[in-house]
């Protein structure tokens, strides 16, 4: 079936929806856009451009877009602060919704928005995209063959030090490091660990030479049920680019192998190869290189079409509203942790979130 879709927000990341998410679905006859909304009326080009809308399919306000156009499914690329409005919009006009990450910009809301759509019946997914790039989903398949998880890494770090180079919003943000670009890989870790997170301890700082309002580098160590440990180090300010965006590395230690991902390359390192007591130094490409996954869609394009299989009866998408609050509690744990200097038990927040939204 072919679902019509209102599109909120062509600025910033919305934009890439536009030119690099929606179009592949539509080919495929899953989605058929049928209006854009943005505040600002100058965006509207790109949505006739890029999404084939004539000028009068283009609006500044979204209730009178899903007033004029019946639509099935609302997709939400707006700033967080503005999700929970825009999510009662589009259950108000009985619309399932997916939509861009965070869920919203606190955990409470974020709880409200999930407890709506199910009051509402109707379904709702968070494209947490990083998870779904080619490298990441062939590194939790190698992972998944490695056999029991004993610990986990991921580092993300560059110099975009400099106002400019994302949306003015994002500089501006109080946890940005946490809320814009560590809730991906936290969300990684969380789905690897695949066990309910326990505990967070964080520091978060600014450095002096970035051009950052709020905290834009951090150590995070997470605890899961299970026994799982894992360490996050992330920055956007250092002096040099080892894993910038979309190249992250991630390694997981498990029983049988050692599993690494590094800029988009992925090795497996098995336990047999190589002597007990062995400290001889190895390093990237001297393991087993593991070939890409190939399948015709990554990222928000490939999230899309889950969500449409979601709608059509399958079975719920792996980033469905109420799996994403955990991911959202991890990283609003490590918020409170590291403003408090204290671990934060993860799911005692979640459940403070549940009773006071």
């Amino acid at each position: 079936m072919t679902y019509r879709l209102v599109h909120v927000g062509l600025g910033g990341q919305g934009s890439t929806w536009a030119t690099d998410a929606i179009p592949p679905n539509v080919h495929d006859d899953r989605i058929e856009v049928v209006a854009a909304v943005d505040t600002d009326p100058e965006r509207h080009e790109l949505a006739e451009q890029e999404l084939g809308l004539s000028p009068e399919e283009c609006y500044t306000d979204l209730e009178t877009a899903l007033s004029e156009r019946p639509a099935d499914i609302c997709s939400i690329v707006t700033p967080p602060s503005t999700h929970e409005a825009v999510v009662e919009t589009a259950l108000a006009h009985d619309l399932h919704i997916i939509s861009e990450k965070p869920i919203a910009d606190t955990l409470e809301a974020s709880v409200r928005v999930a407890e709506k759509v199910d009051e509402a019946g109707k379904k709702m997914g968070v494209t947490m995209s990083h998870r779904f790039d080619r490298d990441k989903a062939t590194f939790r398949r190698a992972v998944e063959e490695a056999g029991d998880i004993d610990y986990l890494t991921a580092r993300y770090t560059g110099n975009v030090r400099e106002r400019g180079f994302y949306a003015d919003y994002v500089y501006e943000m109080d946890d940005m490091l946490l809320l814009d670009g560590a809730i991906h890989h936290l969300d990684i870790l969380a789905s690897l660990a695949d066990s309910p997170c326990e505990r967070v301890y964080a520091e978060t700082w600014t450095p002096e030479e970035a051009d950052y309002d709020g905290d834009c580098s951090g150590l995070v160590t997470l605890h899961f049920a299970d026994g799982t440990r894992a360490q996050y180090e992330g920055s956007y300010a250092n002096a040099t680019t080892l894993n910038g965006w979309g190249h992250e590395q991630f390694r997981a230690e498990c029983s049988d192998q050692t599993v690494v991902l590094d800029r988009r390359d992925v090795e497996r390192f098995h336990a047999d190869a190589y002597d007990t007591g062995n400290f001889e130094s190895i390093g990237k490409g001297d393991g087993e290189t593991v070939p890409l996954a190939e399948r015709p869609h990554w990222k928000n394009a490939w999230l899309i079409e889950q969500f449409c299989d979601w709608i059509d009866g399958g079975e719920p998408m792996p980033t469905n509203v109420d799996s994403v609050l955990q991911s959202m509690a991890i990283v609003f744990a490590a918020i409170e942790s590291s403003e408090t200097g204290e671990a934060v038990d993860v799911q005692a927040l979640l459940d403070d979130a549940r009773a006071n939204a």
